[in-house]
């Protein structure tokens, strides 16, 4: 008997391929007022929580962190490579590593949603959920924040 197409190998590479697509696309070069609208949050947040001058770039990187933890529920090392990467955002990585010190994450609950798509959407098993959430060519979450996703699993 034939496997059910997501669960062969081909069709969960090519989500993962989409997925990045849509991080470059939507993300990269998505609607400006909803982008002006992010820079603005990100601005607000920033002199709030801090007195010292915050560069342009370092704003930039905030919000774009913030907006992948928010609508992608990544991790914290996930959204560092994405910001430095040259094929993601090109940050600097001093940018980078202020937005991973600043984002307003739960990072345990990013895990949780991250192993709840996987093992409901994807019909994974919880192990190989949890393999998926700590590979460094997967999602890079913690053990201690993948296991508190498969321990919360429903």
């Amino acid at each position: 008997m034939k496997k059910p197409i997501f669960k062969r190998k081909w069709f969960v590479a090519l989500v993962v391929i989409v997925v990045l697509c849509l991080i470059g696309g939507c993300i990269g070069g998505g609607d400006e007022t909803a982008s002006d609208q992010n820079t603005t949050t990100a601005e607000e947040t920033t002199t709030e929580t801090t007195t010292e001058a915050v560069s342009q770039e370092f704003q930039n990187a905030l919000t774009k962190g913030q907006t992948y933890s928010d609508t992608m529920a990544m991790s914290k090392a996930g959204i560092y490579d994405q910001l430095t990467s040259e094929y993601g955002e090109g940050f600097s990585k001093e940018a980078a590593k202020y937005a991973i010190d600043n984002i307003d994450a739960d990072w345990k609950q990013n895990a949780l949603k991250k192993a709840e798509t996987y093992y409901k959407d994807m019909a994974m098993s919880k192990s190989a959920v949890y393999d998926q959430l700590v590979s460094e060519h997967g999602e890079k979450f913690t053990k201690e924040q993948a296991q508190y996703a498969i321990d919360h699993l429903e």
